[in-house]
């Protein structure tokens, strides 16, 4: 059963303590109420959908883009941040100006989570791609943490594309699967998963349940 996911932020990572005394290492994140802004359906768009409208912000609705503007209005609600879109079944289609929150996943179910990663610049292939360098001793002459030879001979004569190279590090969507759901804070909105979540603290991630482990 596909139903929808959820926008959240990311707070920071911390220590949850279980009831024998040990530690689990965890992330926090918190869910703003998500509003179902559109809702797609097979018969008209050819797929089933619902869009949600998640994270308050200071933007008065005088400032916000006419097609955006319409949908705020067309639900009664102050200018949203963040529209995201997730397909579903065509049982968990939701009217429009429904509200779901962070009761929508439980205690111990399993969650994908994505985001972008944190940018890390421009790095060598040691640290991109984890390569282990040339010789550290004599006869190799200032290449110790070079990538080597790139190309070939004369046929074909060129580096191929994809090729494991120097270039611009993270920054890029990354999703994390199967992160156990620790707790689950109705009271303040929080969300407890063990493990890492990409990106930096108050980054915007997108949760779903987990595709691989039901």
């Amino acid at each position: 059963m596909n139903r929808s996911g959820m926008i959240a932020t990311k707070i920071g990572n911390s220590s949850f303590y279980n009831e024998n005394g040990s530690s689990t290492h965890v992330t926090i994140l918190k869910i703003d109420e998500c509003i179902v802004s559109k809702s797609k359906t097979k018969e008209k768009d050819g797929y089933n959908a619902i869009q949600l409208a998640s994270v308050n912000t200071n933007k008065d609705i005088s400032k916000i883009n006419k097609p955006q503007r319409k949908i705020f209005t067309s639900i009664k609600t102050k200018p949203k941040k963040i529209l995201k879109e997730f397909r579903v079944d065509s049982d968990n289609i939701l009217d429009i100006g429904s509200i779901i929150d962070v009761s929508h996943f439980k205690k111990d179910q399993y969650v994908d989570v994505s985001g972008i990663s944190i940018g890390k610049g421009f790095a060598g292939v040691m640290k991109r791609h984890n390569f282990a360098g040339l010789r550290a001793s004599h006869g190799v002459s200032i290449s110790h943490r070079s990538h080597g030879s790139t190309g070939q001979n004369q046929d074909p004569g060129r580096v191929f594309k994809g090729k494991k190279m120097a270039g611009r590090m993270g920054s890029k969507k990354v999703t994390k699967q199967n992160l156990k759901v620790i707790d689950v804070d109705i009271k303040n909105n929080l969300l407890i998963v063990k493990g890492s979540v990409p990106g930096k603290k108050n980054s915007i991630v997108f949760i779903k349940d987990s595709v691989k482990k039901k």
